[in-house]
């Protein structure tokens, strides 16, 4: 059986409904042609039908391939990200934190088994790399990067999920 004649579901009807949206926002199709594409997209039966519609569509994969994410679940909206700006800055600076750790922790080890104060060579890892990620993190801020970071992250997640849900879709309707 050939791919374009699998029945399409209803979340695939609802991402090319929602490609056809964007094509009228964009200009490349008018209100009569729209109006007539989404009829047909929630009246369609199989990939094919729903392939059809958006054929003649620039930079479109079939809908059987794409998996679009509904734009109104990717929009950056100013707030909607409450803890955005810790867990933007705990990601940031984790891995600097664990260097610096690991190698202070290195650092006791080797005072101790000399018996003495060493010089605090971790100062050479934490010092530069400290000055540049923050410098990086105070330009995040000023930008608003975490809330940006915050919406690709949750915008990941949901085109992954709409993924997840299809491989369901597909998995169900084999025999």
């Amino acid at each position: 059986m050939d791919a374009g004649d699998l029945r399409a579901g209803d979340a695939d009807r609802e991402r090319v409904a929602e490609r056809l949206r964007l094509a009228l926002d964009e200009g490349r199709l008018n209100l009569h042609e729209y109006d007539e594409r989404l009829r047909d997209a929630y009246g369609a039966r199989t990939y094919r039908e729903l392939d059809a519609l958006l054929a003649d569509l620039p930079n479109v994969t079939p809908p059987s391939e794409q998996r679009l994410v509904p734009a109104s679940s990717t929009a950056i909206q100013p707030g909607s990200y409450p803890n955005a700006t810790a867990r933007w800055l705990r990601e940031r600076w984790a891995s600097w934190f664990n260097a610096v750790t690991i190698c202070t922790c290195i650092w006791v080890v080797g005072c101790l088994a000399a018996g003495k104060l060493t010089f605090f060579w971790p100062v050479w890892v934490a010092g530069p790399w400290g000055v540049v990620l923050l410098f990086g993190t105070v330009s995040g801020l000023s930008s608003g990067e975490p809330q940006r970071w915050a919406a690709r992250r949750e915008r990941r997640r949901a085109e992954r999920e709409v993924r997840r849900q299809a491989r369901r879709e597909r998995e169900e309707s084999e025999p």
